[in-house]
């Protein structure tokens, strides 16, 4: 087994190509992934509100989740597997995982638009399109999964303008001050010395 990961390497020590440092340090190309992911939160925004509040509150959040469940059983799953579990399990829970759905939807797009919590919020946001797929419903869903993949990568900075980006800027700054405080160094204060004791008057 040694001699196998000495032939193949050490994936920790192989190096990160000069373009992708760049387009993940960069503050220029921070820009772009802070642009995406803020459009890309209003996108999830906008779905979530028409669920909880909009046209779409009837069919997710009343009359047991009637939105999902006719999703679920009418859908052209990609997968007999997934169709099973779509009609065993989502349909006769439909009605909360409507209210599920609703309020991830919404709760990514606040995550997203404010960058907070951002690679969780990626995250959640590629399992919501990966369940939209394999349950047959196209529509966006690559442009969004796009959109997520690239901001994941770019982590370090598509949060930058954002939350999250103040998390890591007061988080730098206690670090430095830590760094500082260890660094000053300690003077040594010798110590006062003892006053004599007076002599004793001598009687005669």
């Amino acid at each position: 087994m040694e001699n196998l990961f000495g032939l193949i390497g050490n994936p920790s020590q192989v190096k990160t190509p000069r373009a992708l440092s760049w387009l993940q340090t960069s503050k220029s190309a921070a820009l772009v992934w802070n642009a995406m992911r803020i459009w890309l939160g209003v996108m999830w925004l906008q779905a979530g509100i028409a669920k909880i509040w909009g046209n779409e509150n009837s069919a997710f959040l009343h009359h047991g989740g009637a939105g999902v469940a006719g999703f679920a059983a009418h859908g052209a799953a990609a997968y007999s597997w997934w169709a099973t579990f779509l009609h065993s399990f989502v349909v006769p829970n439909a009605a909360w995982i409507g209210v599920l759905v609703a309020f991830a939807e919404f709760a990514i797009g606040v995550c997203l638009a404010l960058g907070f919590l951002t690679p969780l919020a990626c995250l959640g946001s590629l399992v919501l399109l990966f369940t939209y797929v394999m349950s047959g419903t196209a529509s966006v869903c690559a442009f969004y999964a796009l959109f997520a993949v690239v901001i994941l990568a770019m982590w370090r900075t598509s949060s930058w303008i954002g939350v999250d980006g103040f998390i890591s800027g007061f988080r730098q700054r206690l670090a430095a001050l830590k760094r500082a405080s260890l660094e000053t160094p300690v003077v040594a204060t010798e110590p006062e010395p003892e006053p004599e004791p007076s002599p004793e008057p001598v009687q005669v």
